[in-house]
């Protein structure tokens, strides 16, 4: 694995209409076998209660453990098969971040898990989930440039 890979894998998910249009705070951190997500909580992601909706800590937590993943798959995009999510608190301020880790490969399946923090460093939720390679390269038309 190399730094040129991480960069690309970064720029790639960056560059995501969901990432420019929607979540405009999100970054980026791409390591062998790890990936770290972050946003800034702002009231449009907040359902009724005035706290983060789910959806948010599901896309944060599945894209930390993708890219995790996607760290050690250098020829092809990676697809989520399943996740399983669990909410401890809610968020309703400041900067969250999901960090994700490949646990391991078996054959064509791989699994890992994330954990979303708040600003204080507590666990806000977390899940795990197994990935599978596509038949999708890695290439400069899905923005892997």
């Amino acid at each position: 694995m190399n730094q040129e890979h991480f960069d690309k894998l970064e720029r790639m998910y960056l560059s995501a209409n969901v990432n420019t249009e929607l979540f405009d705070t999100t970054t980026a951190h791409i390591t062998k076998g790890k990936a770290e997500i972050s946003l800034t909580v702002e009231p449009k992601y907040f359902h009724a209660l005035n706290a983060m909706h789910g959806s948010v800590y599901f896309k944060l937590l599945d894209d930390a453990a993708f890219f995790a993943v996607n760290s050690v798959v250098e020829d092809a995009f990676v697809l989520t098969k399943s996740f399983e999510i669990h909410f401890k608190r809610p968020v309703t301020e400041g900067k969250i971040l999901a960090t994700g880790e490949l646990i391991s490969s078996e054959g064509e399946v791989f699994i890992a898990k994330s954990e979303l923090l708040n600003e204080a460093g507590k666990v806000v939720g977390y899940g795990q989930g197994e990935f599978v390679k596509s038949k999708v390269a890695l290439s400069p038309e899905i923005g892997y440039v």
